[in-house]
C-alpha cells in the first residue's frame, strides 16, 4: 500500500487498515486463482470496482480481476478450477466463473471505444495494467491489487480520490466519455451509490457532452438508471442528470417538472415536489428498495406540465394528470426498455396515486373502498406507500388531517378484508352458473352478465345464493 496522503493521513491510514481486512477474507480464492495464472505465465490482479469497495469496508462476494491472459487462456486456466464457468461477456474480453460461493469476473487488459454512429464499443486487447487502468470510468476504478504478491497499483490517485470522496477520471473526462458515454450516467450513479461529489471538470464535461448519451442503447441507460434509482441517494444522483442536461435526453419528463411560476400563478414546485415523494416513498420501504415504488414515485406527476391551466380565480389546475402521466409513464418506460410486466405496474400506480383523494373527509362508502382495493390489485401496498408520500405539505396540521385520513381508508380496507376476502372479489355466482340459470351457452351474454353481478358485488357487497339467482333473472328480464 502507498504512503498516507500528507493532507488526510487519518482517512487515507483508515481506508488502508478495512483494505487489509477485506482482502484478507478473500485472499483464499484470490490467491488460489493468481498463482494458477502465475504457473501458466500470466498476471492476475484485483481490480476496479473490487478494490473501491475493500478501501469502502464493503466489499461483497462479486471480485473482478484483470489480467494479461486471452480470453481462451482464461477459460484453459478456470474450467478446471471453478464450480461454474461461463462466457456471456466473452465477446468483450471476460470470463465469468463460481467458486466457493464468489462471482468472479476475469477481464483481458483492454481498451475499447465507441465510433461516432455505432451503439456498441469496439473491444481492443492491451499489454499492460497501466493501460488497462487509464480506461477504466473513474480514478476511484483505475485501482488494482496485483496477486498474489499483494502490490498496491495506483497510478491515477484513486486512493487520494477515494479518501476525498470526489469522482475524477483517469485521462481527461472528455477523452473518457467519448470513449463510452454511458461513464456520464455513472458519474452519477457513483454520487448516489456512493455519496460522492463529482469534480468541477467532470460536471463541465457531462454537460457540454451531454447529447453523446444518445447513441447509448436503451437497454444500457436502463440498467444505469436502475442502478441509481436504487442507490441510496438517488436524489443526488437524479439533480446531476438534469442540471448536467442528460436527463434531457434519457428522462425529458423529470426536467420538464421543473414549471415557471410566477407572482400572480404560485404553485408548488411539482420537480422539488417528486424528489421528496421519493425520498419520503424511500422512508416507507420495508424490504429492501422497491424499484416499481420509487419509478411511481419519481414519475407520479409527469402528467403535470401538459395539463397546467391558470384558472380564472388565479389557481393553477392539473385537471386529469394522472390520466396523462400514466399513458407518459407507458410511454417513457417502453422506450426504455422495462419489462411489460414493470411498465403496467408503474403505469397503474401513476395512475391511481389521486384516488385516495376523494376519500380526503372520510366519506367514502363500501362500495367505494372496495373499488378502490379492486383496482390497486397486488399494487395496493405500494398504492398505500406512494399515496402517504405524496404528502409534502409544510403545513403540519394539513399533514396530519391527510394522515388521519388515510389511516382511517386502511382501517376500513382491513375491516372489509376480513369481512369479505376484499383481496379476491368475484360476483356471487361463476360463468357454469350463470349459465345454468339462464339456460343459455357459453357467448358475450355470459361476460355481460358477469360483469353485472360483479358491479352489484362492488357496490352491495356480498349477496346470499338466492339473492343473487333472483337479481340474475331480473336483470336477464330486463333484457327483454
Amino acid at each position: 500500500m502507498p504512503n498516507a496522503n500528507e493532507d488526510n493521513p487519518s482517512a487515507l491510514s483508515q481506508v488502508q487498515r478495512r483494505a487489509v481486512s477485506e482482502l484478507l477474507r478473500v485472499s483464499p480464492v484470490a490467491d488460489d486463482l493468481a498463482i494458477r495464472f502465475e504457473e501458466a505465465g500470466f498476471s492476475l490482479a484485483l481490480v476496479g470496482g473490487s478494490v473501491r469497495d475493500a478501501l469502502l469496508g464493503r466489499l461483497g462476494n462479486d471480485l473482478d480481476f484483470t489480467t494479461d491472459a486471452r480470453p481462451e487462456d482464461v477459460l484453459k486456466i478456470v474450467r478446471p478450477w471453478a464450480d461454474a464457468v461461463w462466457e456471456v461477456g466473452i465477446a468483450f474480453g471476460t470470463v465469468g466463473c463460481q467458486k466457493d460461493g464468489y462471482q468472479i469476473e476475469v477481464t483481458t487488459y483492454r481498451s475499447e471505444a465507441y465510433d461516432r454512429t455505432s451503439r456498441k464499443p469496439e473491444v481492443s486487447y492491451g499489454d499492460s495494467i497501466e493501460d488497462d487502468l487509464v480506461r477504466r470510468d473513474f480514478t476511484v476504478n483505475a485501482m488494482a491489487v496485483a496477486l498474489p504478491q499483494k502490490e498496491f497499483v495506483d497510478p491515477y490517485g484513486g486512493l487520494e480520490d477515494l479518501a476525498a470522496r470526489m469522482l475524477r477520471t483517469p485521462g481527461t473526462p472528455e477523452e473518457s466519455f467519448s470513449d463510452d458515454p454511458l461513464r456520464m450516467m455513472r458519474a452519477a450513479r457513483f454520487a448516489a451509490q456512493l455519496d460522492f461529489e463529482v469534480a468541477p471538470e467532470v460536471v463541465t464535461a457531462m454537460t457540454d457532452m451531454s447529447a453523446r448519451i444518445e447513441i447509448v442503447s436503451a437497454e444500457r441507460v436502463r440498467d444505469e438508471l436502475n442502478k441509481l434509482l436504487l442507490s441510496a441517494h438517488p436524489k443526488k444522483g437524479l439533480r446531476l442528470l438534469v442540471d448536467t442536461g442528460l436527463a434531457e435526453h434519457v428522462l425529458p419528463e423529470l426536467p420538464a417538472l421543473r414549471l415557471e411560476s410566477d407572482e400572480h400563478h404560485r404553485h408548488k414546485d411539482v420537480y422539488e415536489h417528486s424528489l421528496t415523494v421519493l425520498d419520503q416513498a424511500i422512508d416507507l420501504e420495508q424490504d429492501g428498495p422497491d424499484l416499481v415504488l420509487r419509478l411511481a414515485a419519481l414519475l407520479h406527476d409527469i402528467g403535470k406540465p401538459r395539463t397546467r391551466r391558470f384558472e380564472s380565480d388565479g389557481r393553477v389546475s392539473f385537471h386529469h394528470h394522472e390520466v396523462v402521466g400514466a399513458k407518459m409513464t407507458k410511454k417513457r418506460m417502453t422506450a426504455l426498455k422495462y419489462s411489460n410486466e414493470m411498465v403496467k405496474d408503474v403505469s397503474k400506480l401513476v395512475e391511481l396515486h389521486l384516488r385516495f383523494h376523494g376519500y380526503g373527509t372520510g366519506e367514502w362508502t363500501d362500495s367505494a373502498v372496495r373499488r378502490y382495493v379492486r383496482d390497486a390489485g397486488p399494487l395496493l401496498d405500494r398504492l398505500h406507500k406512494l399515496t402517504r408520500s405524496d404528502c409534502t405539505t409544510r403545513n403540519k396540521r394539513k399533514a396530519s388531517a391527510l394522515s388521519r385520513a388515510y389511516d382511517g381508508l386502511e382501517d376500513r380496507i382491513a375491516e372489509l378484508q376480513q369481512q369479505e376476502e376484499l383481496d379476491s372479489i368475484r360476483p356471487d355466482l361463476d360463468g357454469n352458473q350463470i349459465m345454468e340459470i339462464l339456460g343459455v351457452g357459453p357467448g358475450p351474454a355470459i361476460g355481460e352478465a358477469y360483469k353485472h353481478l360483479l358491479e352489484l358485488r362492488l357496490e352491495n357487497g356480498p349477496m346470499e345464493h338466492d339473492a343473487a339467482v333472483a337479481a340474475l333473472k331480473e336483470w336477464w328480464a330486463s333484457r327483454g
